[in-house]
C-alpha cells in the first residue's frame, strides 16, 4: 500500500509565476516546483503540502507574508469556495499577461516550435458579465459554510440552486449574486429558487436520484433574447406547469421558455426530448447582419462579444480573396463556415454532431448563403482521401477541434492535403502545441494571436497560422 503523503510546512515562500490550470508556482527549499490554489503572484507566504510528488509539490498558503501587488479584491461573494473565477483576485492586465504567456511556454516547450513575435493578446471589454450561458443545478443538501457547521445549531434551510462544489459532484453551492452573466439571470435564478422553497417544490437528490427540481440553463443573446430551459427529474405535469407558469409570467422578457424531464442518471440534455411551453424554441444570435439560431442543444461561443474578435482573427488570417476552397473542420453549428462564406468561393465544414449539422445548414439558410456545404461524421474517418476526391483539394483548412486537439490521423490528412494556408483556433494551447510540433517539417508559424474569451479564469484561445514550406 502507497504510504500517506506527510505533509510539510515551507516557510517565506515566493509565489514566482502562474502555471497551467489556473495554479501559481513556487518552489521548495530543495527546488522542487509547489503548485499552490489560493495566492497571486507576487505574493510570499507559509505553505502547507497537500501532495508530495517525487518533482513536485502541491500545496496551499497558510500564512501571508507580503501580499502581491498584482492583487486585487474579488468581487464575488463567492470567491474562494466556487471553483467558476479562480482568478478574480489578480488584475486583468496581469490576468493578460500570464495567459499570454502560457501560449507562448506551451508552444515552444510542447511544440518545439520556432515562433515569430506573439501578437498581444486581445482582452476583453467586459470582464464581468460576459457569458450568455449558464447552468445551475439544485440540490437538497446544499454546501454549508464553515461558520454553519461550527455553530452547532440545526440548519433549516438546506435547498440551493448553483453550481458543484469542485471535485464533490453532490453538493452544490448555494448562490446569492453570480457576476458572469448580464442581468436578468440572477433575478431569475433567485425567483425559480425562492419560488421552489415556498411551494414545497422538491429540489434533486444526485445520491437518492429523487426530487423535481434539477437543473436550470439560462441563455441569452446580442439581441437581448433570453431563453430558460427548467430540467425536472420527477414527472409530475401540474407541478412542471406551475414554476413555468410563474417564470412567463413573473419575467415577460423570457423569449423562449422550455422544459426537460430527465430520470437518467446524469443531467445531460442532448440525449433527451425537449419540451417548449411557451415562446419559441430557439433564440437568435447575430453577428455582422448574419443570424444564428440558437436552441438548448446548440453549441456557441460562450462569450458573444469576444466571439465576433475571435471569428475576425480567424478570416483575417485565412486572407482569403474569393476563389479559394476552404475546408473547416469541426465546424459546430458553422458559425466560422459562414462568418466567411463571403470571402470564399465555397466552404466546406465537417462536425461529428449531427444536431449541430442541422442547424449549421438551417442558418445557412436563413442567412441566405448558399456556398457552404456540411457533413456530418467522426473527423478520422470522414476526412480522408475519398472525401477530399469528392469536394475538392481545399486551399485553405480552418480548424478549431475540441479541447483533446486533433487525432494523429486528421493531422496526417492535412499533410497529405498541404493546403497554402492552415489557421488552427484553439481552446487549449498545450494540445495545440503537441499538434503543430507534428506539422512544423511542412508547415512554419506565421502569426500567433491570443484571444481572451473567459475573465477571472485561467482559459485562453489562440489563433496560429500556419503556411506552407
Amino acid at each position: 500500500m502507497r504510504k500517506k503523503n506527510k505533509r510539510q510546512i515551507f516557510q517565506q515562500v515566493e509565489v514566482i509565476d502562474a502555471g497551467a490550470k489556473g495554479k501559481t508556482i513556487g518552489r521548495a527549499p530543495d527546488g522542487r516546483v509547489i503548485f499552490l490554489t489560493n495566492t497571486v503572484p507576487g505574493d510570499i507566504v507559509d505553505v502547507q503540502t497537500t501532495k508530495k510528488r517525487k518533482s513536485y509539490f502541491e500545496g496551499v498558503a497558510t500564512h501571508f507574508h507580503t501580499r502581491s501587488k498584482k492583487r486585487v479584491a474579488p468581487q464575488c461573494q463567492h470567491f474562494g469556495v466556487c471553483g467558476g473565477c479562480k482568478w478574480q483576485d489578480m488584475g486583468y492586465e496581469h490576468q493578460l499577461f500570464y495567459k499570454q504567456k502560457e501560449v507562448e511556454n506551451n508552444l515552444k516547450r510542447i511544440g518545439h516550435l520556432d515562433l515569430p513575435e506573439t501578437l498581444p493578446i486581445i482582452g476583453s471589454e467586459k470582464t464581468y458579465f460576459y457569458r450568455n450561458k449558464m447552468e445551475f443545478s439544485f440540490s437538497d443538501s446544499r454546501w454549508l459554510t464553515l461558520d454553519e457547521i461550527k455553530s452547532g445549531e440545526e440548519i433549516q434551510d438546506k435547498n440551493a440552486l448553483g453550481f458543484h462544489i469542485p471535485g464533490m459532484w453532490d453538493k452544490i453551492l448555494d448562490i446569492k449574486k453570480c457576476h458572469l452573466q448580464q442581468d436578468p439571470s440572477n433575478a431569475i435564478r433567485l425567483a425559480t429558487r425562492d419560488f421552489g422553497i415556498k411551494n414545497n417544490l422538491s429540489f434533486f437528490n444526485p445520491k437518492q436520484q429523487q426530487g423535481l427540481l434539477r437543473t436550470l440553463m439560462i441563455r441569452t443573446s446580442s439581441t437581448d433574447e433570453i431563453m430558460v430551459l427548467v430540467q425536472f427529474f420527477e414527472n409530475d405535469s401540474d407541478k412542471h406547469k406551475l414554476l413555468l407558469r410563474y417564470l412567463a409570467e413573473t419575467f415577460p422578457e423570457i423569449t423562449s421558455l422550455l422544459y426537460v424531464i430527465n430520470q437518467k442518471q446524469n443531467d445531460t440534455i442532448y440525449d433527451q426530448e425537449i419540451l417548449k411551453h411557451s415562446g419559441r424554441d430557439y433564440i437568435v444570435e447575430e453577428m455582422e447582419g448574419l443570424q444564428f439560431k440558437i436552441n438548448a442543444k446548440s453549441f456557441y461561443q460562450t462569450n458573444s462579444h469576444q466571439a465576433y474578435k475571435l471569428y475576425k482573427v480567424t478570416r483575417d488570417f485565412a486572407d482569403l480573396t474569393g476563389e479559394e476552397l476552404v475546408y473547416d473542420l469541426y465546424t459546430g453549428t458553422g458559425t466560422i463556415a459562414q462568418f466567411i462564406a463571403r470571402s470564399a468561393k465555397k466552404v466546406i465544414g465537417i462536425e461529428s454532431v449531427p444536431e449541430a449539422i442541422a442547424d449549421a445548414k438551417e442558418n445557412a439558410k436563413r442567412n441566405k448563403i448558399d456556398n457552404v456545404s456540411f457533413f456530418t461524421g467522426d473527423m478520422k474517418n470522414v476526412f480522408n482521401g475519398d472525401f477530399i476526391e469528392k469536394n475538392g483539394k481545399p486551399d485553405i483548412i480552418i480548424t478549431d477541434p475540441p479541447r483533446d486537439g486533433m487525432h494523429k490521423d486528421v493531422v496526417g490528412q492535412i499533410l497529405d492535403i498541404g493546403a497554402k494556408r492552415v489557421v488552427y483556433v484553439s481552446c487549449n494551447s498545450a494540445t495545440q502545441a503537441r499538434d503543430l510540433e507534428m506539422m512544423k517539417t511542412d508547415y512554419r508559424v506565421v502569426k500567433v494571436q491570443p484571444v481572451d474569451m473567459f475573465p477571472q479564469t485561467h482559459h485562453v484561445e489562440n489563433v496560429v497560422l500556419l503556411e506552407k514550406m
